[in-house]
């Protein structure tokens, strides 16, 4: 009995050295493929970036005693009317042009 019970204990620890080692190995292809640890589920906004930076701009400039940025976002420029009509007009266009294909097809 005890030939096999030196068997086990000697099977068990090539299992455990065996398992060390697949970690060791999976940690590495992790590291080269640059997939380890990475948050790339958890993205930010541009506008939650720069109000970020603007900020951090702004704690510089207090620290730094210059004039301090304003952290509200610069404000978005109004198409024209006409300009907004042009669009409308172009995309109907290409609108009208795709269902046209769309029935000959």
């Amino acid at each position: 009995m005890s030939n096999l019970t030196l068997v086990l204990n000697q099977l068990r620890q090539e299992r455990d050295r065996l398992t060390a080692q697949l970690e060791r190995l999976n940690t590495a292809i992790a590291a080269l493929n640059g997939t380890g640890n990475a948050r790339s589920s958890r993205t930010m906004s541009a506008a939650a970036r720069a109000r970020i930076a603007a900020a951090q701009r702004a704690r510089w400039a207090k620290v730094k005693s210059n004039k301090v940025v304003s952290i509200r976002a610069r404000r978005r420029r109004k198409l024209s009317a006409a300009a907004l009509a042009n669009i409308r007009a172009a995309q109907k266009a290409r609108w009208a042009k795709w269902r046209k294909q769309q029935k000959a097809a």
